[in-house]
C-alpha cells in the first residue's frame, strides 16, 4: 500500500501481431461488488433475442417477462453441480445454467507485469476463443480467526511503539480511472499510479479496442497487504457523552509469532490537540501476541467528550512488533447529544369564530436541560388566495392527444374566467410579482423545516410550482388567451372523425369515453357561463356531431344488451348501469336542460336560441328512458363520484326523487370535522371516477345544484382549501375545476380583507401586540400572510396560550413553532399534530418458525452481532404531499440496507435513503391512513449510546410535524 506502481500491458492482434489500440482502465475496492457487480463488456456483433420467464427473487415474487439477448455463438452444455437441497414441496425456486463460447475475432491482452492473484473464474483472454462469465463478487482479504486477546498496558507505562511508523491515511475506494490510454510504438500501454493505502482486494478492469473495432476485455484482482496489518473498525460518527468501545484487528501474515504493542491515538484535527485531556483514566496502550496466519482483537473504551471541546476526532491505530509495524488513520465527526427540535401547533379557524389554543408541550415544560431557541408565529388571514395562486395555465403538452388538447382549452378558459371575474384578483397579482408570494411552499420557511430543500428529491417540483405561479399573469392577457383557445378548438375540429367521435391520438379509432369527456367539458363550460358553445358555428357543429356519436354508441350498447336478453344471458331488470353509462347520462344531461330558465354565474339568462338543448329523437329516447330507470333503481354502491353524476343527471331531467335520496345518502356517509370540513373516505384509485379533488369539486356542484345546501357547500369548500394547504395542486383540468368550485360557489371568500385578531399569552402584552400589529401592517397582499419570531430572551411558558378571532366569512389558518435544544434521550414524544409517530426497536432472534421479534425494553443489554429491526408506525389524518421522515440511530449500530432506493409497500410508494447518521424516508404523496415501516440494523460496537429520535414533517406545510421520544441503548 502507498507505493508507486508501473504496470505494462501488451496488446496484440488476433494473430499475435502488433496493433495500435486505445484502452480504458480502472481499479477499485472489490468489496464494492457486494452492493452492485461491475464488469465491462464490448461487442459489435449481431445478437439474437428471445423471451424467457425469470423469477425475480427466491420466494413468492411476481413473475415477469424479461428480454434477453446473446451473441451468435456456439453453445455448450453446462456440467451440473449436485448439492444438498431443501424440499420445496413441488415449488421450483431455482433455474438451470449454461455456458457458451465465443467464436469471434478479437485482440489478445497480456500483462508484462507480474501476474496478480486472481479470483476463481477470472483469467485474461489468451486466444481467439474466449470464455465470458460473470465473476462472483470479490471478497475482502480473508479474515483470520482471533487467536489471542490483546493485553492492556498500565496507564503510566510509556508507549513502546517504535518511531517512526508510516501511517496509512489514503483510504479512497477508487485506485485509478484512466479513460483514454494509447499504445506506444511497441504496442505497450504503461499504467503509472500511486497505490491507495487501504488493505483490501482491488478489482482491475481493462477494455481495449482498435479503430476497426477489434476488442479485448480483461479483469484481474490485486491484493494490498503487509506482514503485520491493523484494520480498525471505527464508527461512522461519534456522539458526545456516548461511551464506546473502539475496536481494531491486528493480523499476522508472517511465518512467526509476533508480540508487540498497540496504541490508539485520538486527536482534534482542527488544532492537533490530543483528546486525552478530556477523558477520564485514559488507557490507550496495550500489548498483543498473534500467531502466524492469525489475528488478535484490540479494544479501547472511552467516553466521547463534548462537541465544544472536540468537534471531530482523528483516530490513529499504531501497531509494532519487532521489525514490523503498521498504522491507519481516519477521522469521524463528533455529533451533539443535543438537537434542535421544532414543534408546531396548527391554528385552524373557521369564518366568524373565536378559538383559544394551548400549546400543551410548551405549557408543561419543566426540563432543566432544555434551552429555548425561538418562538415563531405565522398566520394567513385569507388562505382562499392560495387557490388563486394554484390557477393553472396549461401550455403546450408534449403529447398532442385529443384529451390533452381539450384539457388545455378547458383549464385555461376556466382559469381565465376566475382570474378576470374579480377586479381585485389582478390588482393583488400585480403586487405579488417577483415577491415571496410567488415562491413555492416547498421553498418557504427553510429555518422551520427538518431538511433543506436541496437535501430532498423535490427541488425541481419547487421550481415547477414557482414557474406555475408566475404563469398566472398570462391569464389576464385576454388577447393571447383568445388566440390560444381558438387554436385549440381548430385543432380539435381537425381531429374529429367523420362519425362525430374523437380518437385518443390522431389516426386512431374513435373512443367513446374520450368523446364523452369532450362533450361533457363543453357542456360544463357553457352551464357555468364561462363560454357560449353556440357562439361559433364550427364549434357548435362539432359538439352536435359528437353528441350524435355518443347517442349512437349508447344505442349500440343497448342493442348488445337486447341480444343478450334474447339469448337468455341477461335480464332487463338486472343492473346494467356501467360507469360509461353513468358518464353518458351525466354528459347528455347538459344538453337536455330547458335553457329558457337557466342563468349563468353572472345572472345572464340564455334564451332558447342561445341554449344548447339537443333533443332525444328516435330510438335514443327509448334507450335514455331505460337507463334513467336503471339509474333511479341501481345508483347505490356506485361510488361517490358516479352517484354525484347520477344525482345531477336525474335532477336535470326532472326526476327529483332519486337525487334527493342520493344527496341524503351522500351526506350520511360523509365525515365532518371542525378543522377539515366535510369530506368522504374513499380508497385511492386510478380510474377517472376515483380522483379525490375531482370528486370534491363535483360534490360542491351536487350540494349547490341539487340540495341547495349552503352550509354543506361551505364545509365542502373548506376541505378543498385544507387539501390545498398540504398539497401542491398541479396544472391540470382537475385543478381548474377545483379552483372554480372553491371560488365561484357559495360565499365569495376573496372579498374578505379583515386581519385576524391574535393574542399571545393569557393576558394582553403591549409589546407582543405591537409586534403583531406591525407584522400585519406589512402582510402579504391578498392572503394577509405574515410571520413574526421571538428570540430566547422574549420566551416564556406563557406563550403556550394563543387566542385567535376571525372576523371574515372564509376560513383562516396559521401556526406557532417552538424551537428548543434538548438532550436526545430526554426528548418526549410530540402528539399535538395530525401526524403521529410511534417507534419501537426489536431484537431479531431465530426460532423454530423462523425470525422472532422481541421488543428491546428500557435497560436491556444488547451484544455485538445482534440483528435489530426498527419499526415505525405512522398515522396521518389527511392527505399530504412532500413529507420527510428521518430516523436517527446510535453510532454503535450499522445499517444493513445501505443502498438508497425507491420502495413500494402497502399501496404507498416512497424513497428510502440511508445516510451515516440516519435513515430518511421521502413521501411525494402520503394519503390518509396508518403505515408501518421496518428496516434492519446490526449491532457493531459495545458501549452506551443515544439512539436519537424519529422526526416527520410536511415540507409543503411545515406546521404539520411530529417526533418520537428519545431512548438510549446499551451494548456489552
Amino acid at each position: 500500500p502507498g507505493q508507486e506502481e508501473e504496470w505494462v500491458l501488451k496488446i496484440k492482434g488476433p494473430k499475435g501481431d502488433q496493433v495500435a489500440a486505445e484502452m480504458v482502465a480502472g481499479m477499485y475496492d472489490a468489496s464494492l461488488d457486494q452492493f452492485a457487480a461491475n464488469s465491462w463488456h464490448f461487442s459489435v456483433f449481431p445478437t439474437d433475442h428471445y423471451q424467457r420467464r425469470k423469477m425475480q427473487a427466491i420466494g413468492y415474487q411476481a413473475v415477469n417477462w424479461q428480454p434477453l439477448s446473446w451473441k451468435r455463438e456456439q453453445w455448450a452444455p453446462l456440467v451440473p453441480q449436485e448439492y444438498p437441497e431443501l424440499n420445496w414441496f413441488g415449488l421450483n425456486y431455482y433455474g438451470g445454467g449454461y455456458a457458451f463460447y465465443a467464436n469471434t475475432k478479437g485482440l489478445t491482452l497480456t500483462a508484462a507485469a507480474a501476474d496478480a492473484e486472481a479470483a476463481p473464474g477470472e483469467r485474461m483472454a489468451k486466444a481467439p476463443m474466449r470464455e465470458e462469465a460473470a465473476a462472483p463478487p470479490a471478497p475482502p482479504p480473508p479474515p483470520a480467526p482471533d487467536s489471542s486477546e490483546a493485553e492492556p498496558v498500565a496507564p503510566n507505562e510509556e508507549p513502546r511503539v517504535p518511531q517512526p511508523v508510516k501511517v496509512r491515511s489514503d483510504l479512497e475506494e477508487t485506485a485509478f480511472f484512466f479513460p483514454q490510454l494509447e499504445t506506444d510504438p511497441e504496442g505497450n500501454i504503461v499504467l503509472r499510479f500511486k497505490m491507495r493505502e487501504a488493505l483490501t482486494r482491488w478489482k482491475f478492469l481493462g477494455l481495449a479496442h482498435t479503430t476497426d473495432l477489434k476488442s479485448a476485455v480483461t479483469e484481474r484482482t490485486v491484493v494490498t497487504q503487509k506482514e503485520l496489518m491493523v484494520l480498525p473498525n471505527p464508527p461512522r460518527f461519534f456522539r458526545e457523552q456516548d461511551e464506546i468501545e473502539f475496536t481494531a484487528k491486528v493480523s499476522n501474515l508472517s511465518d512467526k509469532t509476533l508480540s508487540g504493542n498497540a496504541e490508539l491515538q485520538l486527536v482534534n484535527p482542527l488544532n492537533t490537540t490530543p483528546v486525552y485531556k478530556w477523558l477520564d483514566n485514559p488507557q490507550f496502550n496495550q500489548n498483543f501476541t498473534v500467531e502466524p496466519g492469525q489475528s488478535a482483537r484490540l479494544a479501547w473504551r472511552f467516553k466521547v467528550p463534548g462537541i465544544d471541546e472536540v468537534p471531530m476526532i482523528e483516530h490513529t491505530v499504531v501497531v509494532a512488533a519487532g521489525n514490523f509495524s503498521d498504522a491507519e488513520r481516519s477521522a469521524a465527526p463528533v455529533l451533539s447529544n443535543r438537537m434542535l427540535v421544532t414543534e408546531a401547533l396548527p391554528l385552524p379557524l373557521r369564518g366568524n369564530t373565536e378559538r383559544t389554543f394551548v400549546f400543551q408541550s410548551l405549557a408543561d415544560n419543566r426540563s432543566t436541560t432544555l434551552d429555548h431557541h425561538r418562538y415563531t408565529l405565522e398566520f394567513t388571514s385569507n388562505p382562499a388566495w392560495y387557490a388563486v395562486q394554484a390557477l393553472p395555465y396549461l401550455m403546450e403538452y408534449p403529447y398532442e392527444c385529443t384529451e390533452q388538447i381539450f384539457s388545455r382549452y378547458y383549464a385555461n378558459a376556466l382559469a381565465a374566467s376566475v382570474a378576470n371575474s374579480h377586479p381585485k384578483v389582478k390588482s393583488v397579482f400585480d403586487q405579488w410579482r417577483d415577491q415571496p408570494a410567488m415562491e413555492s411552499n416547498l421553498a418557504k420557511n427553510q429555518e422551520l423545516k427538518s431538511a433543506l430543500l436541496e437535501e430532498t428529491p423535490w427541488v425541481l417540483q419547487a421550481l415547477d410550482e414557482k414557474e406555475q405561479k408566475k404563469q398566472i399573469g398570462l391569464l389576464f392577457d385576454l388577447n393571447r388567451m383568445g388566440k390560444e383557445q381558438t387554436a385549440a378548438l381548430d385543432k380539435l375540429a381537425d381531429y374529429q372523425l367523420p362519425g362525430g367521435g374523437f380518437a385518443w391520438f390522431p389516426g386512431g379509432r374513435d373512443n367513446w369515453y374520450i368523446t364523452q369527456y369532450i362533450v361533457e367539458g363543453f357542456g360544463h363550460l357553457h352551464r357555468l357561463g364561462v363560454t357560449d358553445v353556440r357562439r361559433k358555428e364550427a364549434t357548435w357543429r362539432m359538439v352536435k356531431d359528437a353528441v350524435a356519436y355518443t347517442d349512437q354508441r349508447m344505442i349500440e350498447y343497448y342493442d348488445r344488451l337486447a341480444g343478450q336478453v334474447k339469448r337468455g344471458q341477461a335480464k332487463w331488470e338486472d343492473d346494467h348501469l356501467d360507469p360509461i353509462v353513468i358518464h353518458y347520462l351525466y354528459t347528455r344531461s347538459f344538453y337536455l336542460v330547458d335553457q329558457t330558465a337557466q342563468a349563468n354565474k353572472d345572472g345572464q339568462v340564455f334564451d332558447k336560441d342561445q341554449g344548447i338543448y339537443i333533443a332525444l329523437d328516435g330510438k335514443i329516447e327509448q334507450v335514455f328512458d331505460y337507463f334513467v330507470g336503471q339509474a333511479e333503481k341501481y345508483w347505490l354502491n356506485k361510488g361517490i363520484y358516479q352517484e354525484g353524476m347520477v344525482a345531477l343527471a336525474l335532477q336535470r331531467v326532472k326526476k327529483p326523487q332519486a337525487p334527493a335520496a342520493i344527496v341524503k345518502s351522500l351526506k350520511e356517509r360523509s365525515m365532518e370535522k371542525e378543522e377539515l370540513g366535510r369530506y368522504w373516505k374513499q380508497p385511492a384509485g386510478y380510474f377517472w371516477y376515483q380522483h379525490p379533488i375531482e370528486t370534491q369539486a363535483l360534490m360542491i356542484e351536487v350540494f349547490d345544484e341539487v340540495a341547495k345546501d349552503a352550509r354543506a357547500v361551505e364545509d365542502l369548500k373548506l376541505w378543498l382549501l385544507k387539501n390545498k394547504q398540504t398539497n401542491h395542486w398541479k396544472t391540470t383540468k382537475a385543478t381548474a375545476s377545483a379552483v372554480y368550485a372553491l371560488l365561484m360557489n357559495g360565499d365569495n371568500w376573496l372579498l374578505d380583507d379583515q386581519p385576524v385578531q391574535i393574542q399571545l399569552g393569557k393576558k394582553p402584552d403591549p409589546l407582543r401586540q405591537n409586534a403583531i400589529e406591525a407584522a400585519q401592517a406589512s402582510s402579504e397582499a391578498g392572503t394577509g400572510y405574515f410571520k413574526l419570531a421571538f428570540d430566547q430572551e422574549q420566551m416564556s411558558n406563557d406563550l403556550a396560550t394563543i387566542e385567535v378571532s376571525n372576523p371574515n366569512k372564509g376560513p383562516a389558518w396559521g401556526a406557532v413553532y417552538w424551537q428548543y435544544f434538548e438532550q436526545l434521550d430526554k426528548i418526549d414524544q410530540f402528539e399535538e399534530t395530525p401526524l403521529t409517530l410511534q417507534k419501537q426497536l426489536f431484537k431479531v432472534e431465530l426460532g423454530p418458525q423462523g425470525e422472532v421479534l422481541r421488543p428491546v425494553a428500557e435497560g436491556a443489554v444488547l451484544s455485538p452481532g445482534d440483528k435489530l429491526k426498527v419499526r415505525i408506525e405512522l398515522r396521518v389524518d389527511r392527505p399530504m404531499e412532500y413529507v420527510h421522515m428521518k430516523d436517527m440511530r446510535a453510532s454503535g449500530l450499522e445499517p444493513i440496507n445501505v443502498i438508497s432506493r425507491y420502495k413500494w409497500q402497502g399501496g404507498l410508494g416512497y424513497y428510502e435513503s440511508t445516510r451515516d447518521v440516519s435513515t430518511n424516508f421521502f413521501f411525494s404523496n402520503l394519503p390518509t391512513g396508518t403505515y408501518v415501516f421496518e428496516y434492519p440494523l446490526r449491532v457493531v460496537h459495545k458501549g452506551d449510546f443515544s439512539n436519537g429520535i424519529t422526526t416527520i414533517q410536511c415540507m409543503y406545510a411545515p406546521e404539520f410535524t411530529s417526533h418520537s421520544e428519545g431512548v438510549r441503548i446499551r451494548v456489552d
